[in-house]
């Protein structure tokens, strides 16, 4: 049994940044069930958003990440999000992380979908998440004890109900036991629960499913974010093309030249992710195909070395131009509820990242706020817990589970099915398809099932479950289309839902609310509580 001040589960960008800031004096234990290095961050391409040219304003990057949101963005956690984000970046340039500069010495800004101004920072070109990755890692402090090839399985809490640690398995499937004050969920998002996705291998919902399983409150899970343009060859994804492409001037055209943004948006290919993906799906439902039209993009192997190399390895010419593409999973907007500063409604237990869900993003999260999220509010969750007295964890109570899961379908079974009936496009018959499916599977009576005695891969395909049924469940609940929500039975925006949300916790199952959601408050801190924008 290892003991910690506090827990942090995963290793992402969010991760590091929060183990980077939290007090010296505190012990840190990070775990991950890969290694340091992998995971969605490091993949990250496009870059950082950040009002930092002259004739941009904070403000204006709020009102871009509100629009984006489709009117049910929490306010309080942009402003946060857009007034911290110009002094935090240039906090990690002053320390040291390598992004790109013009050769009079100021950032390097480039515009992607949505933004109305040029504030997206990048390193490597389209290397940003690499390069901040390397840095977060170079940079963290002594205080940090690092568990890799360590997959958590269990949230575990004491006799007063509190969080207080985790039990995981290593390779080996032997089961250790970690406890601290304070466990930090910073595991991602869900994108292999989908059959195209942008994320890593490593990203199944995990954290997702481990707090709901303790009784933490789920929010927004309806909302789940398609990329416009994976690089899609022979019939699987090959990787992601960054929006900057389109930013730097490339199109989306078919295989006759015809531009496929025409009378679609006034901001053709930098209109809204959701838009751009839906009109891409649309396009290849009437079998016709999808191309990026990079001709247009002035020196695009030196902007964009990571996507060339890329499209070398598979056979693209660059010269000619046109590199076909198909929309895949990329990101979570739903997730473990929190407040702004990262409490869950289950004491001694926080989440941050991807893994959170604190409004931020709404109903379609805007190009580049992720990293910048990570970065944004890792410092902010450390500067609560440094603010807090030193406590011991106090000893957990065993949780008592007798059922043993069926056994779960293969991955890719699991990833045909979602994107067939909760995919882009959505409609009741098709929910009520895959929920009847998952019923096949018991998937309700997973929170029942001891996972102890299943390996890592088993582990992970009922957490996949788990996290696809929470958004299948969420999904069907959600009788509108809004943001990358998107039903045929109930194609339009509804005022009545902006005010609403759908939240989701073991025994109560699920619920819509439109009153705050309170959370642990803690004596001289902002009380929790989170209300709609």
């Amino acid at each position: 049994m290892s003991m910690a001040d506090v827990i942090i589960i995963g290793s992402g960008a969010s991760a590091l940044q929060l183990a980077r800031h939290l007090h010296r004096d505190k012990h840190v234990i990070i775990i991950t069930k890969s290694h340091l290095q992998h995971g969605n961050s490091r993949l990250a391409q496009g870059g950082i958003a950040a009002a930092l040219d002259s004739e941009d304003r904070p403000f204006y990057h709020f009102e871009d990440t509100m629009k984006a949101g489709c009117s049910i963005s929490d306010a309080q956690a942009v402003h946060h999000l857009t007034q911290q984000a110009p002094g935090v970046m240039k906090e990690l340039s002053a320390e040291g992380c390598p992004f790109d500069l013009k050769e009079d010495g100021n950032f390097s800004l480039g515009r992607e979908g949505a933004h109305s101004y040029n504030r997206i920072l990048h390193s490597g070109g389209d290397q940003t998440g690499r390069y901040l990755m390397q840095f977060l890692a170079e940079t963290l402090p002594p205080n940090i004890s690092v568990y890799e090839h360590q997959h958590v399985f269990e949230l575990i809490k004491d006799s007063y109900g509190r969080c207080c640690g985790v039990r995981s398995k290593d390779q080996n499937r032997n089961v250790h036991t970690f406890l601290a004050a304070h466990i930090v969920m910073a595991t991602g998002g869900c994108g292999q629960v989908y059959p195209n996705t942008s994320n890593a291998s490593t990203i199944t919902g995990d954290g997702s499913a481990l707090a709901y399983h303790a009784g933490a409150q789920l929010s927004d899970m309806e909302f789940v974010q398609f990329h416009p343009t994976m690089l899609y060859i022979n019939g699987e994804s090959k990787g992601l093309i960054s929006e900057a492409v389109r930013g730097e001037g490339a199109v989306l055209v078919d295989e006759f030249g015809n531009n496929l943004m025409d009378g679609v948006h006034p901001l053709m290919e930098l209109a809204p992710r959701h838009i751009v993906a839906q009109r891409i799906h649309e396009v290849r439902n009437a079998g016709r195909s999808a191309y990026l039209d990079i001709r247009g993009v002035s020196d695009f192997p030196n902007k964009f070395p990571a996507i060339t190399k890329r499209c070398r390895e598979h056979g693209l010419s660059i010269k000619e131009g046109l590199l076909p593409v198909a929309p895949g999973c990329h990101f979570q907007m739903g997730g473990i509820q929190t407040d702004t500063v990262g409490r869950t409604s289950l004491a001694g237990f926080y989440a941050v990242g991807e893994a959170a869900s604190n409004g931020l993003h709404g109903a379609n999260r805007l190009a580049s706020n992720s990293l910048l999220e990570c970065l944004v509010y890792g410092k902010r969750l450390a500067e609560h817990l440094s603010s807090l007295p030193h406590v011991h964890p106090r000893p957990p109570v065993k949780r008592k589970k007798k059922k043993q899961p069926m056994r779960m379908p293969e991955q890719r079974t699991i990833q045909t099915h979602m994107m067939a009936n909760v995919g882009i496009i959505r409609s009741k018959k098709s929910l009520q398809k895959q929920l009847d499916w998952f019923s096949s599977y018991e998937v309700e009576d997973l929170v029942f099932c001891d996972l102890s005695t299943l390996s890592v891969r088993q582990t992970e395909l009922c957490f996949l479950m788990q996290t696809a049924w929470l958004i299948t469940k969420s999904a069907w609940e959600r009788e509108e289309s809004r943001g990358a929500h998107i039903r045929t039975d109930y194609p339009d925006t509804k005022d009545a839902w902006s005010s609403k949300q759908i939240i989701q916790v073991w025994k109560k199952e699920w619920k819509i609310d439109d009153e705050p959601i309170e959370t642990e408050t803690l004596p001289g801190n902002v009380p929790a509580g989170r209300r709609r924008g």
